[in-house]
């Protein structure tokens, strides 16, 4: 049994007890594979990072991240977060414009920024998001959801979207309806199966103005990665912002603002924009709320 210590954050928020929740190693030799899944289930946050040597001379940590079930090639707010809790251990050096993470989709650039000695905020640079073909029956989706069809919004397209991680995009009418919205996962199950499609996590949202700032207003669920909601995800956030260049919601460049994790009672903001080669990057702030030992 070995003593590993970890950093508990709050991502995509600046204020503690709010966002999504993080735990970060950032020395776990001596831990294998099977156990840092027995550990990420231990913490049951929505992922868990172990920060490793990189092995790609062009990066400067190797990065695992783990749900409470399986291991993702990629993620937003583990990512990010690692990043706050690297720069909290003095890894990364106050003023450092950059690094580079070495992840299951390859190196990954995450953009530094300081007020001060005190990183302020993180950005994660995503690949150019693939999208699949509108292919779902409205009704059928709303019943998966909760929700009844009118609730979908006709104007845009339900697309499965990817920068590494799949996830089936759900444009609803109102901010209302995405509160009400609640996946049903044998229904969803039944769906997916009915069109031949992998199962993936479903990301609802709605593009209803308020005038508060807010360009979309989300919720994931995903049972599939073994988190059944999830107050913010930056793997998801990317393809919206590059589905909504697509779909003439937004520009190139324009930073988006996405508001997910209200509903949980854990407020998140993460923002999003498309770069002029197709790139998405996703970004935001981090909180440090606390740190601990962890024998395993």
């Amino acid at each position: 049994m070995g003593e590993y210590r970890y950093l508990h954050l709050d991502v995509f928020t600046d204020e503690a007890m709010t966002g999504n929740q993080l735990a970060v190693f950032p020395e776990p030799d001596g831990l294998e594979t099977g156990q840092m899944q027995r550990v990420a289930n231990e913490m049951n946050f929505s992922e868990t990072t172990f920060v490793w040597p990189a092995e790609d001379p062009g990066c400067d940590a190797r990065v695992r991240i783990f749900t409470p079930q399986r291991e993702l090639p990629m993620a937003g707010h583990p990512t990010v977060g690692t990043a706050f809790a690297l720069a909290e251990t003095g890894f990364l050096a106050a003023g450092q414009e950059a690094t580079m993470f070495e992840l299951g989709v390859g190196p990954t650039r995450v953009e530094l920024e300081w007020d001060g000695q005190k990183l302020s905020s993180a950005w994660m640079f995503q690949r150019e998001p693939v999208f699949g073909e509108d292919r779902f029956e409205r009704s059928e989706l709303a019943r998966a959801l909760g929700l009844v069809e009118g609730d979908i919004d006709g104007s845009l397209p339900v697309m499965a979207g990817s920068a590494g991680v799949d996830f089936l995009y759900v444009p609803l009418a109102t901010r209302e309806a995405v509160d009400r919205a609640w996946l049903d996962a044998a229904a969803a199950a039944a769906l997916f199966d009915s069109v031949g499609h992998d199962r993936i996590a479903a990301y609802v949202f709605s593009l209803e103005d308020r005038g508060d700032g807010v360009t979309a207003y989300c919720r994931m669920f995903g049972a599939v990665l073994g988190v059944t909601e999830d107050p913010a995800t930056g793997s998801a956030a990317g393809p919206l912002a590059a589905y909504m260049l697509r779909n003439g919601r937004a520009t190139v460049g324009e930073q988006l603002v996405l508001r997910q994790g209200v509903k949980m009672g854990r407020p998140s903001t993460i923002m999003a924009e498309v770069q002029g080669d197709g790139s998405v990057r996703v970004g935001g702030p981090a909180v440090v709320v606390g740190e601990g030992t962890l024998r395993a």
